[in-house]
């Protein structure tokens, strides 16, 4: 049985299809993003406790300093009304002196009433919310002196300017993150295009074979997820070429069986015919012997494709064939049989030679003159003609008969078919043995229009000799 090979872009559209490729593109990246986002989240806590504690170490240095600074305020003039100060940076750190509860000294920034109190009588942190905004404040106490006044240094820095820093960070961290991200997915993209070569290989080597071509898929060299695909492929490839088989060894045996009692009963038929003379009997006689021609021409069709199926291109033993003495035999064959029926035989040779198995070249011409022979009406015309056209070498052979509408062209080659109509007897797999002839030298063969656009026309096109 011959099956038709399924053309990928047939394939391809029978639903929408997804790329493997994209797909390890997208969860790789999408899990990188998000392991990404997990650990930048992780690190800004940490950074930001980190960070906290650095800045309370500042505070808390920076009001040690302050206090160690202020030994005798009545010498620096602490007792007076406030003046405004500026301990500022990159930290924006505020401080305050207090005493007995009011602000003697402080920065610019920092508010004109003490940022915090009864906080107790030790040192300490506290979070106070001053104006609507958070502050956090280290708190150092002197020991009473001796005129009782109680004296402390405060030292604060908004909550808002610690996160600013965090943000600061956040933006000079962006792009080059961003950038590593598209590295990612590039190198993602490249690593997996490499890894995903072998399966492309082996969709390669399957998408090369031959409706013929029934050998198994290497696994050498698969990758273990792709091996069972393979494996099972293998299986169906093998059951297929051993259905196949049986198929073939079955039709060459029924046609070899049948050929020995075919010419049997074409021996008895024309001892018949000599045992039984009379007129009347001269017809039926005749219609047995064209039945039996005709039934042992299937059964030698059947036998020559049963040999033409299991071949490959690569056995055809190919040479140089001389074309004229070819088509000098062929209508030194079919002379005898045109002139009976007033048909003209033409031959326009332009070829010296074409590159093929000559006995299968002779077979596929002799096949497409006697199909024009057997379907032209008598006093038509056939030609055959040999040039060279578009760069290679071309063997058409046309007639000017009743033609074959443009449906049934496209189905000439198939077995068994037949155009209804044509009040011929025939097998219908002349032209399917063309056809696989020429498919095993990888002629182009076509249907057209015949001589003066009517007619039939088929057109050998071989390959460009390199």
């Amino acid at each position: 049985m011959k099956t038709a090979p399924v053309k990928p872009e047939a394939m391809t559209t029978a639903g929408a299809h997804w790329s493997l490729r994209r797909r390890l593109l997208l969860a790789i990246v999408s899990a990188s993003i998000a392991l990404w986002l997990a650990s930048l989240g992780i690190a800004t806590v940490i950074a930001w406790q980190e960070t906290g504690e650095v800045f309370d170490d500042a505070l808390q240095e920076a009001g040690y300093m302050i206090m160690t600074a202020t030994t005798d305020w009545q010498e620096r003039g602490l007792a007076s009304p406030a003046r405004p100060g500026r301990l500022e940076g990159k930290a924006d750190m505020q401080y305050q002196v207090v005493v007995d509860g009011r602000v003697l000294q402080r920065t610019a920034g920092a508010p004109s009433r003490p940022f915090t109190v009864g906080v107790g009588d030790r040192h300490g942190f506290a979070d106070p919310e001053i104006d609507g905004q958070r502050w956090r404040v280290f708190v150092v106490r002197d020991r009473d002196h001796d005129d009782g006044r109680r004296v402390e240094v405060q030292v604060g820095q908004r909550a808002a300017d610690r996160y600013e820093i965090l943000e600061e960070l956040a933006e000079h961290l962006w792009p080059p993150v961003l950038g590593m991200l598209a590295l990612l997915a590039l190198v993602c993209w490249l690593l997996i295009g490499r890894v995903l070569k072998p399966l492309r290989r082996t969709a390669a080597t399957i998408a090369a074979k031959t409706p013929d071509d029934l050998t198994l898929v290497p696994a050498a060299g698969q990758p273990r997820e792709v091996l069972p695909i393979v494996q099972a492929l293998n299986g169906v490839l093998g059951r297929l070429d051993a259905a196949l088989q049986a198929e073939r060894r079955f039709t060459a045996d029924a046609a070899h069986e049948l050929r020995t009692p075919l010419a049997g009963l074409h021996m008895h038929v024309q001892l018949l015919q000599r045992q039984h003379p009379q007129p009347e009997m001269a017809a039926p006689f005749q219609k047995l012997r064209q039945d039996i021609a005709r039934i042992t021409a299937l059964v030698d069709s059947l036998l020559l494709l049963a040999r033409l199926d299991p071949l490959a291109p690569s056995q055809l033993v190919r040479q140089p064939v001389p074309l004229a003495p070819l088509l000098e035999r062929l209508v030194a064959a079919h002379v005898q049989e045109a002139a009976r029926r007033n048909i003209r035989l033409q031959v326009r040779c332009a070829l010296d030679m074409v590159q093929a198995d000559p006995v299968m070249l002779e077979i596929v011409l002799r096949n497409l003159v006697d199909n024009a022979l057997r379907y032209c009406p008598d006093g038509s015309r056939i030609e055959i003609e040999a040039l060279h056209a578009d760069g290679h070498a071309r063997i058409a052979v046309r007639d000017d008969g009743t033609g074959v509408d443009e449906a049934s062209r496209r189905r000439l080659s198939e077995r068994f078919f037949r155009v209804l109509g044509q009040g011929q007897a025939g097998s219908g797999l002349g032209l399917s043995i063309v056809k696989r002839i020429a498919d095993l030298h990888r002629i182009a063969l076509s249907f057209g229009s015949g001589l003066d656009g009517r007619g039939l026309g088929v057109v050998l096109d071989f390959p460009a000799v390199p």
